[in-house]
């Protein structure tokens, strides 16, 4: 990392600190303020499955390191694509808080920086909470300026967008810097081409015609993964970093909605963990504070005595905690050589799920092979979580109780719970059905008309029918006997 260590700037950092006034406002909202998203989706990785004919982003900025006189840089936007026009003026306040926020996730180390000669270009994610509690998703790539002589900061290309889909970004970004290195105003043309273009449906394919000076005309050819359910998540990082053991207990930390902190050299790094651990969680979401990359002037939130899920930069890390403030946290270290990953824990994660089903993934997560593609990871591991909640509250609309089916109805807790006949599931799910995001979930299936669609009531379909087919057999061998 090339940063100056951190010196207490009172002006820079303070007017960048009050940037962040509204936002820490949102984090500490009760859970009755929240609007939640449809119980079949992550509600902090994924915005929702865009309408046909849907843009592929809302806009790209461009973030630059300015530095007045000898001071700190200072993370400004120097250009914006496409120009919002016709704003009123409480929309275009709005419009500056929403840019503001957005420099401070694309450089979250801090104001202090010295430039440099060579920086490897990295790409990384973050989520925007809205005031209406609507998401939106910032892609960034940040990269060193080729046409400068000298040590010079680097700068941030953000691309916002309702669409979830980091590895699709991921792409467009290549093109974003092959033209960067050519001219900056060869950037545009490339993305008022994409923002043209119709968003593809899942497995299919869109082409960009774009011309490069000495090039001609290029096509750039996008493919949405089939599996659009996955298409925001990656998650073959976990195994990179973490054990199928350790996989396990994190998993099991965030299901008891307990303080979760990742820390990592890497900003790329934390975005893609943390999206891969809140997506383990499907078909629930998780409820509570989530930030991919936690900017330095947001720092305090980590004080916070509420559940969050967060991404800490290493250097950044120094002093902030007291040996006290971990006793009731789960803090992950994805750095490099590192001896022990967990840097404090509960020490109860190893316990919390049940031992059967425990030993189900971990016989699942050892299925993996080396010559596996990411896709076949990501079906792999959706199908052993998915199939750990089918096994321990798939029977939960057995239990909603409506006057007609096309009524709201009320989930009967109780008989929920005692209908579960293995004691080591029934003592997890006494628990888990405690959490806001089994509560968010259950609501939402309350208000909801009965109905078997989605990916998760089709899992429990699937296994309600296999039970009865095992239980046919049973009969059968024991008739003929």
């Amino acid at each position: 990392m090339s940063r100056q260590s951190e010196a207490r700037q009172p002006g820079p950092t303070k007017r960048l600190s009050s940037l962040f006034v509204s936002l820490q406002e949102k984090l500490s909202r009760d859970r009755e303020d929240r609007v939640s998203t449809h119980a079949g989706q992550p509600e902090t990785t994924e915005a929702g499955s865009p309408a046909p004919n849907h843009f592929f982003f809302e806009f790209l900025v461009v973030v630059s390191l300015q530095q007045k006189t000898k001071g700190p840089y200072e993370p400004l936007v120097i250009y914006k694509f496409p120009k919002e026009i016709g704003l009123s003026p409480p929309q275009r306040e709005e419009e500056e808080k929403s840019l503001q926020a957005i420099t401070l996730f694309c450089f979250p180390e801090g104001v202090n920086w010295i430039p440099l000669t060579q920086y490897q270009s990295e790409t990384f994610s973050f989520v925007l909470t809205e005031t209406d509690g609507s998401r939106r998703n910032g892609f960034c790539r940040r990269l060193l300026p080729p046409h400068g002589r000298g040590k010079r900061p680097p700068e941030a290309y953000c691309i916002v967008s309702k669409v979830a889909c980091f590895g699709l970004f991921s792409k467009i970004f290549d093109e974003v810097e092959k033209r960067r290195e050519k001219s900056m105003a060869m950037i545009y043309p490339f993305m008022q081409s994409l923002r043209e273009a119709p968003f593809p449906e899942p497995g299919e394919t869109v082409q960009i015609k774009s011309f490069i000076p000495e090039s001609g005309t290029e096509i750039i050819t996008l493919t949405r993964p089939l599996e659009s359910r996955l298409e925001h998540v990656d998650f073959q990082i976990l195994f990179c970093y973490l054990s199928n053991q350790e996989i396990l207990q994190v998993f099991a930390s965030t299901l008891m909605e307990r303080r979760i902190v990742f820390i990592a050299e890497e900003l790329g790094t934390l975005s893609q963990v943390l999206h891969a651990v809140a997506a383990l969680l499907s078909p629930f979401a998780w409820q509570h504070t989530f930030i991919s990359t936690v900017p330095t002037v947001l720092m305090e939130v980590l004080m916070a005595p509420t559940p969050y899920l967060l991404g800490v930069h290493k250097n950044t890390m120094d002093g902030v905690f007291d040996k006290d403030d971990v006793d009731d946290m789960l803090m992950v270290d994805l750095s490099s050589k590192v001896k022990e990953r967990f840097l404090s824990c509960v020490g109860d994660e190893d316990s919390i799920l049940p031992e059967t089903l425990k030993n189900e993934l971990l016989e699942a997560l050892c299925a993996k092979k080396d010559h596996s593609t990411p896709e076949e990871i990501n079906t792999l591991v959706s199908e052993a979580f998915v199939s750990f909640f089918v096994k321990t509250v798939g029977h939960y609309s057995a239990h909603v109780k409506r006057s007609k089916s096309q009524q709201p109805g009320i989930f009967q807790r109780k008989t929920f719970c005692k209908s579960i006949e293995n004691k080591s599931h029934q003592q997890f799910v006494t628990n888990f059905i405690e959490t806001q995001m089994f509560d968010v979930f259950i609501q939402d299936v309350e208000r909801r008309p009965a109905s078997n669609d989605g990916f998760f009531c089709r899992k429990i379909a699937e296994y309600e029918e296999t039970k009865k087919e095992t239980d046919r057999m049973r009969w059968r061998r024991r008739f003929l006997v």
